[in-house]
């Protein structure tokens, strides 16, 4: 039996993986956490097969709970959800230990085989991605400048350029107003551009919120 972990912020999309889960006869919910601190928590204290792991939940970031839990327990196997595109987020994840990645529109299906593999010691990608990846790859081999960006300071990027102003990022992600603004200003010079609307500019360029 694979004794999965569900982390996440939101009670109604624990309850959906729950149910998804409970029609399979091999894989069984052995914890929920509604935070990061309460997923290390449960992840010290008992043995789980699976984690399944929000990456944006508020507070502790689902990468920094993944960065965290990788000292705690190495060997852990870990597939992260996310609203996000696959293209966004995922190679961050997977450098940062994640087994797979999956998005939260993923078919339960490919949730339910997902969660298979992982646990045999296998890493899951989407095919979609995995093409994505390649073509990538094909297009250009040296970095982007966003790819120099902290896990936060991309966080802070992509949120601000969906719309969201610096006290709504700052309430999200239970920071000050004033460390989102220096978040903020940290990716300007690191991207190398002037303002929001180069921001905004330079990441549908990149497509990193499609």
């Amino acid at each position: 039996m694979i004794k999965v972990l569900i982390a996440d912020d939101h009670a109604i999309v624990r309850e959906g993986l729950k149910q998804i889960v409970a029609d399979t006869p091999d894989i069984t919910v052995a914890g929920e956490a509604k935070d990061g601190q309460e997923a290390l928590a449960k992840i010290a204290k008992y043995n789980y097969d699976v984690v399944l792991l929000d990456i944006s939940m508020p507070g502790m970031s689902g990468l920094d709970v993944l960065k965290q839990l990788r000292s705690i327990k190495p060997k852990l196997r870990v597939l992260m959800l996310s609203i996000y595109p696959e293209e966004q987020y995922a190679v961050r994840t997977l450098k940062a230990g994640a087994s797979g990645y999956l998005t939260k529109e993923s078919a339960p299906d490919e949730l339910v085989a997902a969660i298979r593999k992982v646990s045999s010691g296998g890493n899951y990608i989407s095919r979609s991605l995995g093409e994505k990846l390649v073509a990538n790859l094909k297009r250009n081999d040296s970095k982007q400048p966003h790819e120099a960006l902290s896990d936060r300071e991309f966080q802070v990027m992509c949120m601000i350029a969906s719309g969201k102003k610096g006290k709504e990022i700052a309430e999200e992600l239970l920071l000050s107003v004033k460390t989102v603004s220096t978040y903020r200003r940290r990716v300007l010079d690191k991207l190398g551009i002037k303002n929001n609307s180069e921001l905004i500019r330079y990441v549908m360029q990149n497509r990193l919120l499609e």
